[in-house]
């Protein structure tokens, strides 16, 4: 690919960052929450829970009600399987990890057994994973740029609520639109990899904007590589997030703090 082929690729290119951005500037701050509670998997659950939703929409031929049909099923399975580990947190809080992760694992069995007999099933389920974020457009930033910037207000202005109960509905409907930008895979790499990379940098503002700079980096690095080598967008995102953080680990140790 020469500069001129890969200046056309802009276009597509300049959305699906955006898109990314999008989805490292709240991923960021939960994924934090999410080390903290020790709940590793939880976004890999609810968002095959999310994609699930997809999926029923697809059968029921949801997307004839609406553009929106399949993103609000989405969001409406999101937000029951939040409720439900939120119930199971307060009642079986030692087992809760193993939980999820069969909450991921039954979801996905469940996405496959629904769309065993549909001739565009493993196109769906291979979308719902790897995502299309190269096909993002302007016009599904905005709705999704919407949700982003409300959550983010809300977490800014309220971060105590995160510590409650309240995580499980805004991880769940953040996870929603993020799913329908990226697929499940990038949402657990943008979820953990820049937390985990920065999880010992001094807690406050200077974690953040670390794990902000290592998300940012990855979506350029990742997005540049996939049009310049024509390779597949989700999955070198998510080879690039993993190079970036343990770059930044490896060339800021003096950043690490030790946790007792």
């Amino acid at each position: 690919m020469d500069w001129a082929e890969f200046a056309d690729l802009s276009v597509i290119l300049l959305p699906a960052l955006c898109a990314g951005l999008l989805v490292v500037a709240t991923h960021v701050p939960l994924g934090y929450q999410v080390l903290k509670r020790g709940i590793i998997f939880i976004d890999l659950a609810i968002a095959q829970v999310a994609a699930l939703g997809v999926v029923v929409a697809q059968l029921w031929h949801l997307n004839e009600l609406g553009s929106m049909a399949p993103y609000l099923a989405s969001g409406v399975f999101a937000l029951l399987g939040a409720a439900l580990l939120a119930w199971l947190e307060k009642q079986y809080k030692q087992e809760l990890e193993a939980i999820i992760g069969c909450f991921y694992v039954v979801s996905a069995a469940a996405a496959l057994l629904l769309l065993s007999n549909d001739p565009h099933g493993g196109e769906l389920i291979k979308q719902t994973l790897s995502g299309s974020i190269l096909w993002v457009n302007w016009s599904d930033l905005w709705l999704h740029g919407l949700i982003y910037g409300s959550l983010l207000t809300l977490i800014h202005f309220r971060s105590q609520l995160l510590e409650r109960g309240w995580f499980y509905p805004i991880f769940a409907i953040a996870i929603t639109s993020s799913v329908n930008l990226v697929g499940v895979y990038l949402v657990f790499a943008t979820l953990i990899m820049p937390t985990l990379a920065t999880w010992r940098v001094e807690v406050g503002a200077k974690q953040l904007i670390s794990g902000y700079l290592v998300g940012i980096a990855a979506y350029i690095l990742g997005l540049g590589l996939s049009a310049w080598f024509d390779w597949p967008s989700g999955a070198t995102v998510v080879c690039a997030l993993a190079c970036c953080g343990m770059i930044f680990r490896v060339a800021f140790p003096h950043q690490n703090k030790v946790l007792t």
